[in-house]
């Protein structure tokens, strides 16, 4: 044995002496992954792997090319942008709907319809959709509330939208926080020893804005600005565009249509070729290579003796140009959790039991959203109107003017219509019937609250027999159990229904 393995060997027997196990026992732990070996043949693609924080992975300037690059995308790739805006339509769609549940009876009502003409007022559903594809887009959305006394309501609260660039921390312009702030904050963010925002870095004009002195930063407090975004690492503080995984697909997408185009326009330019079969020396005249031959629409030719003629065979696109364009866009629209016939706008290879699969995942993921948009931003929105609102005399009833007021709610969304409405519907009649789901449920499913809805079947019903109408349901149609006396209208409670 060489000096270099006895010594190697010694030092593996010092090893086991210091690997001592319960019981006197030495055992030597040994333990590997392959995925943490770097190899020849790993070590390009691990390259870019580093440990660094969510916020220090996601530093200002990071951000400002992600956004930039997708912004770029989606304002030129018709498929990015149609993405972000089924995103944004099958998310918010024609607004939320609020349903107070804390409040019943001619109360709960006039709030809602109250808060409903509000947010007609200033747009709201809009700005919540900008808001949505902006989280797409830039990774976040940011609105400011603000007093708009044009707005067409006694209440007055507005919004102003902010894109992300405007809410940073000038450092590159000699700002640096501090005092107690200095510790805790994260690029135009404030934060709190608890992890809460206390306040944000808002430029007072764009920095992509064209001409002037550089913006200068002033703090507004967190209880006026709003902040969606989707976290995807403990402590993140900003977010980054959720079309950043599919951006290099993209490019690969655009490029690889713009190859085949240029293919087939290459083809195209030449309408044939003259080539002999004839050895190099033999049998043929003498034709000048390169030379052209302008050809006569309806005439018959005669070649060079010992030459042939063959067209241009148009190979442009490939039998696998669809095939890889089906490919790049399922795998775009996976980090959205959107399938391909909603990312592509075509569901011809799709059969229905296939395309409803498709879109249970889908409409989860939308679900969540709703969610994120509901605590991040509409609970903050509703509040800071009932504060607002419960300041105007006469606005709100009086019996809810109180600090012991229950003001519990839920939002309803616009539902997704089924694609097959027999089947929903027979289905939708089994779960009443074996008692398995309830009236608000089923019509939360359509994104409408179960109390208007019956309240307007009421009243059509009494007016069909005002007007000796009689409607019988469809033979064979599904028929919704009769509903209990328990359910029956509370007049005490102001529930009466007015026919």
């Amino acid at each position: 044995m060489s000096i270099v393995g006895r010594i190697i060997d010694g030092l593996r027997a010092i090893g086991r002496t210091h690997a001592a196990a319960p019981g006197g026992r030495r055992v030597i732990v040994r333990a590997r992954y392959d995925a943490a070996q770097t190899t020849t043949d790993n070590h390009r693609h691990w390259s870019m792997a580093d440990g660094l924080s969510a916020n220090a992975a996601t530093a200002p300037q990071v951000r400002r090319t992600l956004r930039n690059r997708t912004r770029y995308e989606v304002a030129n790739n018709s498929y990015a942008k149609g993405i972000v805006l089924t995103l944004a339509n099958d998310t918010v769609g024609t607004g939320p709907r609020l349903q107070l549940t804390g409040i019943a009876g001619e109360d709960a009502r006039q709030i809602e319809q109250a808060f409903m003409g509000w947010a007609v007022s200033i747009d709201l559903a809009e700005k919540l959709r900008v808001m949505r594809m902006a989280q797409a887009e830039d990774g976040e959305g940011f609105a400011l509330f603000i007093s708009n006394p044009l707005v067409a309501s006694p209440v007055k609260l507005d919004l102003r939208l902010i894109e992300a660039d405007q809410v940073a921390t000038p450092l590159w312009y000699g700002y640096r926080p501090s005092g107690p702030e200095a510790a805790e904050w994260v690029d135009g963010i404030i934060f709190d020893l608890a992890g809460n925002p206390t306040g944000y870095h808002l430029l007072d004009r764009h920095p992509g804005d064209i001409g002037g002195a550089a913006p200068t930063a002033r703090v507004v407090e967190a209880a006026t600005m709003l902040h969606l975004f989707r976290a995807d690492r403990p402590g993140q503080r900003r977010g980054v565009p959720e079309l950043t995984p599919a951006l290099p697909l993209f490019a690969q997408l655009r490029r690889y249509t713009m190859a085949v185009i240029a293919a087939a326009e290459t083809a195209a330019d030449y309408a044939g070729i003259v080539y002999t079969d004839a050895p190099a020396g033999g049998e043929a005249d003498q034709v000048e290579p390169m030379d052209s031959i302008h050809l006569e629409k309806r005439s018959l030719l005669t070649m060079p003796g010992g030459w042939k003629m063959e067209q241009m065979r148009a190979e442009q696109p490939t039998t696998t140009y669809a095939e890889f364009k089906h490919e790049i866009l399922n795998e775009i629209a996976r980090c959205l959790n959107m399938p391909f016939n909603v990312a592509a706008g075509n569901s011809s290879g799709y059969n229905y039991a296939s395309g409803r699969l498709d879109h249970q995942v889908y409409f989860k993921a939308i679900r969540v959203d709703q969610t994120r948009i509901a605590g991040q931003v509409l609970d903050r929105i509703f509040a800071a109107w009932v504060q607002e609102a419960m300041l105007i005399e006469g606005f709100l009833p009086q019996r809810v003017r109180s600090v012991d007021t229950d003001w519990t709610h839920q939002w309803f969304w616009d539902g997704h219509e089924h694609v097959d409405p027999a089947k929903e519907a027979n289905a939708q009649a089994t779960r009443l019937t074996s008692l398995t789901t309830t009236l608000a449920d089923e019509y939360a499913r359509k994104g409408q609250d179960w109390e208007s809805q019956l309240r307007q079947r009421a009243r059509e019903m009494a007016l069909t027999r005002l007007l000796g109408l009689e409607l019988k349901p469809a033979e064979g149609a599904p028929v919704a159990p009769a509903p209990s006396p328990t359910d029956a209208p509370n007049p005490d409670a102001g529930d009466a229904v007015d026919a």
